[in-house]
């Protein structure tokens, strides 16, 4: 039997697939999606040790899925190119559509805790157009660092009941976090109305903001 001449494209091709054949890289991968951080701060991010986490991020930059920056003592990562941002999101979008499986944990993480519906972008820009709602950036404060929506607190979830005093009042609070199925915004709603301040999620994330070419803070 002649050999395959099509194998070395496959392999090629399990490059990648190899790299995300893993929650823990699928988890980095996700968070790499919110902007540039270090080691470190993915590592908090992901709930991964340090080391775990290095290790996870050179495969997925062996497979040229993310790329790397060094500024001693600093290692930062990042998505190698936005192709990856939309290739995670078709992943995303893959899996739910194909495994119900996926719909039940995303029910019971996200959509069975909040009854009211999500707010769209475009709900979100005339809101914040007119002054009527304070817009929450409910992740961790490294990723608010990479990249925000412009105008939006940075209040991580943890810190929610410390700083309700610090909010705007007669307004309505909007959170939002890494994308649909993140629950960090969930988190962010159920604590602001179980202290009678009106709040709404975004009905997706940061990386879905940016990829629409919407406008994008960095600091």
């Amino acid at each position: 039997m002649q050999p395959d001449s099509s194998e070395a494209i496959f392999r090629q091709y399990a490059r990648i697939t190899g790299a995300l054949a893993s929650p823990s890289r699928l988890k980095l991968l996700d968070r790499l999606c919110q902007g540039e951080q270090t080691v470190e701060e993915l590592a908090s991010a992901s709930g991964l040790s340090i080391s775990n986490t290095s290790r996870q991020l050179r495969l997925l930059a062996e497979a040229r899925l993310a790329a790397v920056r060094r500024d001693p003592p600093r290692v930062y990562y990042q998505v190698a190119d936005e192709r990856v941002v939309q290739f995670w999101f078709a992943l995303r979008a893959l899996a739910r559509e194909q495994l119900a499986e996926f719909e039940r944990v995303v029910a019971a993480l996200v959509t069975d805790r909040d009854a009211l519906t999500p707010v769209s972008r475009e709900d979100l820009l005339a809101r914040m157009a007119t002054g009527e709602a304070v817009l929450l950036d409910v992740r961790p404060e490294p990723e608010y660092r990479a990249g925000h929506i412009p105008g939006a607190l940075s209040i991580p979830v943890e810190q929610i009941e410390a700083r309700l005093a610090s909010l705007p009042a007669g307004k309505d609070v909007i959170a939002y976090c890494r994308g649909p199925y993140c629950v960090l915004s969930v988190e962010a709603v159920e604590a602001l109305r179980a202290h009678g301040i009106p709040a709404l999620r975004l009905e997706d994330g940061f990386p879905e903001w940016k990829a629409a070419g919407l406008p994008v803070q960095v600091n």
